[in-house]
């Protein structure tokens, strides 16, 4: 049944033609058509190794015979037609899918250890060997994949205790490599390979290819570590840092390493090391990192980041007698928006005015989000003109702003209260003082600018600018 479903499926472009028919018109190819001789048909489909007929430029699967669907759990029309990355759990994106392609193109015969996806949820190593033809005016790709789970055993009858142990590390973390310190060559364990995108003959076997493939903002860190440890001034090299993987994205992993042999002088000649891919626990740790500094609604820094930085820069401003203004803007009559239209429309009320504040401010300007409506700028380096000016282009651009086209309400309007150093002293009042400021805004009507102890409103520049009283 799946084999004949296999083999009947059309080649796109071509007359209803099957693999049979293809690869009996090869030249190459000889098929005894008598009496008591088994069909190609039926070769393929009691043949032990998964064949795969795959589209060179989509990475679809055109044709397979029954060991490539059945060894996975699967049928067969949950392979064909599919893209052959999602059975192999080592190759993603179409970026790496189209390097390999190249590398498969330029050989023989291409070979790729890796790990397919079974249907119960696991996986199953296979070595993949892929070779390459042209017919009838297009190209394929050709993949036989052996299942080597057995092969992936030692014999503890015949093995040494070393390879038993070399054996048990291999298997047991994501690569091993073993480093000639004199030589610069470097050998690369096919699971490292593997990790990388890389097949078991791939990847220059020398220490240059390992180091150009570390994150450059790693580099100079990791390399320093190595050094250190080859100086004697570290017991061993541990690092945890980025590899860029074969289709351009990074690997996080931790790497240890020690030196192993030594010369008659005492210099260190051998170094090996494991290399454990800890991608998915960094990627969660960056996460949660962000989680704690980082506002969800508006993708501003939170009270807890912001308090922080808003710390460090009174302290610049405090030692280096630097100017600095603090704003706390809160956004008028936002109660009624909760009231009126619904908290999901507040919450994109809240993004929006996070959005326009990005756009706004100066690069060097630093916004976070107190809590609820209320967000806190923190401008460094200006006098007081210079901030009232800065709070002016935030009123003009909510002004300029089509709330209804956008949300389908009423153009939105801020406060604003700013105080500054050292025109306000100490520097580490200056968001009480703020504050202060911001409630004579209200007081005064609300969508202007005022400072800690101004009785005129400021919402507009150049011709409103002046030193805060």
């Amino acid at each position: 049944m799946a084999a004949a479903h296999c083999e009947r499926q059309v080649i796109p472009g071509r007359r209803f033609q099957t693999v049979r028919e293809i690869l009996s018109e090869q030249s190459t190819m000889v098929i005894a058509e008598q009496d008591g001789v088994p069909s190609l048909d039926i070769l393929f489909d009691h043949m032990a190794d998964a064949v795969y007929l795959l589209d060179p430029e989509s990475s679809h699967i055109l044709w397979c015979n029954r060991a490539a669907h059945a060894d996975l759990g699967l049928a067969a029309q949950e392979v064909l037609n599919h893209s052959v990355l999602s059975l192999q759990k080592d190759v993603t994106g179409l970026p790496q899918w189209s390097d390999i392609a190249q590398v498969i193109r330029a050989s023989d015969c291409y070979t790729f250890v890796g790990r397919h996806r079974h249907a119960d949820g696991g996986e199953m190593p296979v070595e993949v060997n892929t070779t390459h033809f042209a017919w009838g005016g297009r190209n394929y790709f050709l993949s036989v994949a052996r299942n080597i789970s057995k092969r992936l055993t030692l014999d503890p009858q015949t093995s040494t205790r070393d390879e038993r142990l070399r054996f048990a590390l291999n298997q047991a973390m994501d690569g091993l490599w073993d480093w000639d310190v004199v030589s610069g060559a470097v050998y690369f364990s096919p699971q490292l390979k593997r990790m990388l995108g890389y097949g078991p003959d791939e990847m220059t076997p020398h220490v240059d290819t390992w180091t150009h493939n570390i994150h450059p903002d790693d580099r100079d860190q990791v390399m320093s570590l190595i050094d250190q440890h080859l100086r004697g001034r570290l017991m061993r090299f541990e690092a945890e840092y980025r590899l860029r993987n074969r289709n351009g994205h990074d690997v996080w992993v931790h790497d240890r390493g020690q030196i192993c042999e030594r010369d008659a002088q005492g210099q260190p000649t051998r170094m090996v090391g494991m290399v454990q891919n800890v991608t998915d626990r960094k990627l969660l740790e960056l996460r949660l990192e962000k989680m704690a500094s980082i506002d969800d609604l508006t993708q501003l820094p939170n009270r807890r980041a912001g308090m922080a930085v808003l710390a460090h820069q009174v302290e610049l401003a405090q030692r280096g007698g630097l100017p600095l203004c603090v704003g706390v803007l809160d956004i008028d009559a936002f109660k009624a928006v909760n009231d009126q239209f619904g908290h999901a429309k507040g919450d994109a009320v809240l993004h929006q005015v996070a959005t326009l504040l990005r756009q706004t401010l100066r690069p060097c300007d630093y916004v976070y989000r107190s809590g609820g409506e209320e967000f806190i700028l923190l401008l460094p380096d200006v006098q007081p003109e210079t901030a009232f000016a800065i709070a002016a282009d935030i009123h003009a651009a909510l002004e300029s702003k089509d709330w209804e086209a956008d949300l389908g309400m009423d153009a939105l309007t801020v406060s604003i209260g700013l105080a500054c150093f050292p025109l306000q002293t100490p520097a580490g009042k200056l968001l009480d003082l703020a504050d202060l400021a911001l409630y004579r805004a209200k007081e005064q009507g609300r969508n202007r600018t005022c400072g800690p102890h101004d009785t005129v409103q400021h919402t507009q520049a150049p011709d409103r600018q002046r030193e805060l009283p």
